[in-house]
């Protein structure tokens, strides 16, 4: 099989072997095949290519990088699908879309579904369905039958049958003693456990933070320590089984962390125990309480956007590689469950379509972060902490390629390749777009 594709004269990013050069990246079949310095214009240009010997002709689709950065196919380890059970809000199809159109070529879907993936017939047909997409879906499993909270799943047999993780994200695990025996299983099965952490024991209100923005509404929203007492509780446990040894605790990832606090126990736990590991969403660093106030239910999540300085830990958190992974918690909802009122609606955004935008904008545009940086949590970070083939660019590796334009300046549409559109960022002007994804060698996107 011959070269059937190739980007020239692009900006190469790859945070895993610290590129960052102009040059060719050439794709054979599913594979990238080679990766060079862009060669220097000479009379001899039109014959045989100094590196490979391949000729223009043969060359197949060629895709004009000026101007343009390649970065690796970006990766989610943190998206809702709803299928089964809620197709009416997203389906894998429309999911795996909106993934493609934000530049994601590998997601991870969460499993709090009807029925919950919490056994391998059910997860065989997600998965089934999962390779028929354009882009690699994976899945997680429950880690509790029926997402109950009282009676771990078979996670051997979920892990054999495909899990590429366990978690049982929209309801935290209360049980402590459970949470303990998940994590031995999880050490003995190398896959990583993900925790929602938000004691309902101190919610009044759910997606509302107990404070600036619950006063507005008149009601009692959620404090701040519901988050950090599960924190500090999984912690503790991970620690615990780590001082048995390196390979008695799991990667354990605390999800969309919303408090500095929490952003500071896991700093502290990190500097003892590397298998701790934590996520941040787009809107968590970019957003504050303030944009419920504004915005109303298109603004309200579990957890919910807290304060300024809340804010600025997670920008820090990401800034000092505290928090290694971006992950947007897409969570669509139907414009009629968002047009109920503040405690009724259900909380969650849709946030693939915005991700890298958001950061390029908020994290890159302000010096937080370098666009290389960026780049390595949207992509070096799950796809290593979620065991993926995934998130580098190398001969040999995936031809999974995300072209980026990062001074473009676009307006956040009401329409979206999702199925939903429950975004407070609508109208919002950002900058940075992806042009196109490629994923497996196809263009699976193209702006």
């Amino acid at each position: 099989m011959g070269i059937n594709m190739i980007i020239r004269n692009v900006r190469i990013i790859d945070p895993a072997s610290k590129t960052d050069m102009i040059g060719n990246i050439r794709i054979e079949g599913k594979k990238i095949s080679r990766i060079e310095p862009a060669p220097k214009e000479t009379s001899a240009q039109k014959q045989d290519e100094a590196v490979g010997g391949l000729t223009e002709d043969a060359a197949g689709e060629e895709i004009d990088g000026t101007g343009l950065i390649a970065v690796p196919g970006l990766v989610d380890a943190h998206v809702h699908f709803r299928e089964p059970g809620f197709e009416y809000k997203e389906d894998i199809d429309t999911g795996a879309a909106a993934a493609a159109a934000g530049g994601f070529t590998s997601v991870v879907m969460m499993a709090n579904t009807r029925p919950a993936i919490d056994n391998p017939d059910v997860l065989r047909m997600v998965l089934d369905r999962a390779a028929l997409q354009p882009i690699h879906v994976y899945s997680c499993a429950d880690v509790t039958e029926g997402l109950s909270g009282r009676r771990l799943t078979d996670m051997e047999t979920l892990r054999s049958a495909g899990a590429v993780g366990f978690t049982d994200d929209g309801i935290p695990l209360l049980d402590a003693g459970l949470v303990s025996r998940a994590m031995e299983t999880a050490a003995r099965l190398n896959v990583p456990l993900s925790f929602h952490e938000e004691d309902p024991a101190f919610i009044a209100n759910n997606g509302v933070n107990a404070g600036k923005a619950s006063a507005y509404y008149g009601i009692q929203g959620s404090p701040r320590e519901a988050e950090i007492s599960l924190i500090r509780r999984d912690l503790r446990i991970a620690g615990s089984l780590a001082e048995q040894g390196p390979d008695s605790c799991p990667d354990i990832v605390i999800q969309h962390i919303s408090t500095a606090e929490g952003v500071e126990m896991v700093r502290q736990a990190r500097r003892v125990n590397p298998r701790v590991h934590a996520e941040a969403t787009p809107h968590h660093f970019s957003l504050t309480e303030e944009a419920v106030i504004s915005h109303g239910t298109m603004a309200k999540m579990n957890p919910p956007l807290r304060t300024e300085d809340d804010r600025r830990a997670i920008m820090e958190g990401l800034r000092d590689g505290t928090i290694e992974m971006i992950a947007t918690d897409h969570a669509p909802h139907s414009a009629e469950e968002k047009a109920k009122s503040v405690t009724d609606a259900p909380s969650g955004i849709i946030g693939l379509e915005t991700s890298l935008a958001l950061g390029i904008t908020n994290l890159v545009g302000p010096g937080c972060l370098t666009l290389m940086e960026l780049i390595e949590r949207m992509t070096v970070g799950p796809a290593t902490v979620y065991g993926l083939n995934a998130g580098e660019l190398k001969a040999g590796g995936p031809a999974d390629v995300t072209l980026i334009d990062p001074d473009e300046e676009w307006v956040v549409p009401d329409k979206f390749a999702s199925k939903s559109a429950n975004t407070p960022f609508i109208g919002d002007e950002l900058t940075g777009r992806v042009v196109m994804t490629i994923c497996d060698g196809r263009i699976v996107h193209k702006k």
